[in-house]
């Protein structure tokens, strides 16, 4: 490890800086999100470069020197992207985020230490994997990509992929399934498409209004159409994409404060918090083309031990997208904790260890197989 101590620097400065990269952190964010969506929009696409090219040219100014050769080698990669000579993956959008996150970092330890401790090598080796990314070798983009998000995510070691393999029984899904790019299904009607697109609107704003929730539904709903592919799709996709995107929405009537709070809750503040599977499952009280998804909405804190709300069923009175929804909402809170500022969320792959290891009777074994199994497969491969 090096050390690296910048100039001399007014604090009103260096909080600047933070404020704007944090700012545009959460718009790359949404853009990745948008780009999910529309991989060929050529808007979002420049949009993201600015971003990234904006907080390179910050960082020059300030001579914050290690961090810019990786900047500018992932600003040349979304170049290539901005003009079509690349395609645009998931696996970029990991690479242009975990990029943010490092900066980040970097950033706030000059802020508040004075100095920031880096990894000339790690470095070294990641500009040497996105430089190879250009026009003329598509076939091994994926390849160079993933392994750079690997890099810069050293946590997911292959210790832990172990202890994941063996919960899950098996190493591979039984059957040969992929993480969709959108958390809309394909093939749907019109009208259904229409909802569905109406629903992930309504919610963007109510993601922002807590650092935790940003890009929340999106991410919950690819991963259980994943899950639910590999269980043979037992729930209709499109009940489970609303139900995905919806669940919280009760959410936004609670108290900043609540929601927030680092102790634990009281008794009346924990009965305010429940109140919002009810909220939720309201908005689609009278779209009676959505009553599967409001089933789902309604009892995924439900547990299979009876010990979960608002009902407190149990077991085979709990749907299958409720089921699921349980196992795979506890999984996004663990993973994306304080998604604005890269602290304290759990990798992904020990998130799935403690998954595992909740109380006997909180999950359905059935779908925390699934779950097991899919996860395994998509966080060892490569």
């Amino acid at each position: 490890m090096q050390t690296f101590t910048p100039d001399e620097l007014d604090n009103d400065i260096l909080n600047d800086l933070l404020d704007e990269i944090n700012e545009l952190y959460e718009a790359s964010e949404q853009t990745l999100i948008e780009l999910e969506l529309r991989p060929e929009d050529n808007e979002l696409q420049r949009s993201l470069f600015r971003s990234v090219h904006t907080i390179k040219g910050d960082l020059g100014l300030v001579s914050f020197k290690p961090m810019l050769p990786l900047l500018q080698h992932v600003e040349d990669l979304l170049d290539y992207l901005r003009k079509n000579q690349i395609r645009y993956t998931s696996t970029m959008s990991d690479l242009v985020l975990l990029t943010m996150d490092r900066v980040k970092i970097f950033v706030e330890s000059c802020f508040v230490n004075g100095f920031a401790e880096y990894d000339p090598e790690l470095y070294r080796l990641l500009v040497n994997h996105v430089a190879k990314i250009t026009p003329d070798n598509t076939d091994s983009h994926e390849q160079l990509l993933s392994e750079a998000v690997l890099l810069l995510n050293p946590e997911l070691d292959h210790r832990v992929a172990e202890v994941i393999e063996e919960a899950a029984g098996e190493t591979t899904p039984t059957r040969s399934v992929t993480l969709a790019n959108t958390g809309i299904p394909k093939g749907l009607s019109n009208e259904k498409q229409m909802d569905i697109l109406f629903f992930r609107e309504l919610m963007k704003p109510i993601e922002r209004r807590s650092m935790y929730w940003q890009g929340r539904g999106d991410r919950i709903a690819k991963l259980a159409f994943y899950i639910n592919n590999i269980a043979g799709n037992p729930i209709e996709e499109d009940q489970l994409a609303v139900a995905c995107y919806v669940h919280d929405f009760g959410m936004a009537f609670m108290p900043l404060s609540i929601l927030h709070k680092d102790g634990k809750l009281t008794a009346n503040e924990f009965n305010l918090v429940r109140s919002h599977v009810y909220k939720s499952s309201r908005l689609l009280e009278h779209l009676d083309q959505w009553n599967s998804a409001r089933k789902i909405v309604m009892q995924h804190h439900e547990r299979i031990d009876g010990s979960g709300y608002p009902l407190g069923i149990k077991d085979k009175d709990i749907c299958d997208g409720a089921r699921l929804l349980a196992i795979l909402d506890s999984f996004d809170a663990i993973t994306h904790s304080r998604a604005y500022t890269g602290h304290n969320q759990q990798p992904k792959k020990r998130a799935v260890v403690e998954i595992n290891r909740a109380a006997e009777g909180q999950y359905c074994k059935t779908w925390l197989g699934h779950f097991n199994r899919g996860m395994s497969a998509l966080l060892t491969k490569g």
